[in-house]
């Protein structure tokens, strides 16, 4: 099968996701008002990401698998049910993104483009919600909906985002809460949408454009969302995925604490965020990371208080962060600009 029944593209980042991209793509497969338009970013994984795609794909002779190298257009109907595009680099979140939305924003057919993390999987409404609610809100900018946890899939992680214009904290909306007895926030509550699932209308994409890629992980969306002018942040009810929440770069979670790879980066991309749309809040901003700092030092987690004060100063990381990444995606992370 080859056609699109419906006009979403989805585009999953994937780097070292060996463990959970088949259950990320088949859930979308498994789209109860239609197959969206798959593509898949392989960021450089160094793990066996690809192999096992194209393993499960021989399995799968009902899904038609095509490949495509970093700046190939293929037309829609040339890009089988799931398209492989292989980035040359581990570019980050955003880098990946942004190679997947340039290819489908050249299939004229697809006018949503729905981000998805690889260690998530849909619920088989979700396209029908993304359309429900596109429905209602032909204008919108930006949509999102609900992200459970994986384990338990009844404790939500975030239902949208709200940031901190003094110090640049982002909270997760309902963290924690059983999703059975609690209601999606109204989009007027939100700052942005969570990039694990987030849906681009085209409107949105081609006049604001991609995702600012110097951050390399976090803030990008929350960076994406406040330049989204008069276009409106859409909560989309039916909206359902299910994460299994930083697999790959050790973000935190209800029962363990970050990484110091997490930490640089977290904290680095909060200073560039408020340096650019508060900056005057700057001052706010260091002397809470500082504080922060103390706290996890405190707690005997010196690794940990040592990357997230380099990260807030956007100094150099420590060498066990500048380690987990390739030579090649180094000179991405670490050697752009950050104006």
């Amino acid at each position: 099968m080859t056609s699109v029944t419906c006009p979403i593209g989805v585009v999953v980042v994937a780097f070292n996701a060996s463990d959970v991209i088949v259950g990320c793509i088949e859930s979308l497969l498994a789209q109860s008002a239609g197959r969206p338009k798959i593509v898949v970013v392989d960021n450089a994984s160094t793990d066996d990401t690809v192999p096992v795609i194209r393993k499960w794909a021989a399995k799968n002779p009902d899904v038609v698998l095509r490949e495509f190298a970093s700046g190939e257009r293929p037309a829609l109907d040339e890009a089988g049910d799931v398209a492989l595009l292989h980035s040359t680099a581990n570019t980050g979140f955003a880098g990946g993104v942004n190679l997947g939305l340039a290819l489908l924003a050249g299939m004229p057919e697809i006018g949503h483009f729905w981000v998805l993390n690889p260690d998530a999987f849909a619920d088989a409404g979700a396209t029908g919600a993304i359309m429900a609610a596109a429905a209602v809100t032909p204008g919108y900018g930006l949509m999102g909906g609900r992200v459970c946890y994986a384990d338990p899939k009844t404790r939500i992680q975030i239902d949208g985002g709200t940031i901190n214009r003094w110090t640049g904290v982002s909270s997760n909306v309902n963290l924690g809460r059983d999703a059975d007895k609690t209601a999606l926030p109204g989009a007027d509550q939100l700052d942005f949408i969570t990039g694990a699932s987030m849906v681009a209308s085209r409107r949105f994409y081609e006049s604001v454009g991609p995702m600012r890629e110097d951050y390399f992980l976090y803030y990008e969306e929350a960076d994406w969302a406040m330049r989204r002018g008069a276009l409106p942040l859409v909560v989309a009810p039916g909206l359902v995925v299910y994460h299994h929440a930083g697999t790959a770069i050790g973000s935190p979670t209800l029962d363990r604490m970050a990484s110091p790879f997490s930490f640089w980066f977290k904290y680095r991309g909060r200073t560039l965020f408020i340096r650019r749309f508060n900056p005057v809040a700057l001052p706010v901003t260091l002397a809470y990371s500082g504080a922060k700092a103390v706290q996890i030092l405190l707690k005997g987690a010196r690794p940990q208080a040592v990357a997230l004060v380099r990260g807030a100063l956007c100094l150099p990381p420590p060498k066990e962060v500048r380690d987990r990444l390739s030579p090649d995606a180094q000179k991405i992370a670490f050697g752009r600009s950050s104006e």
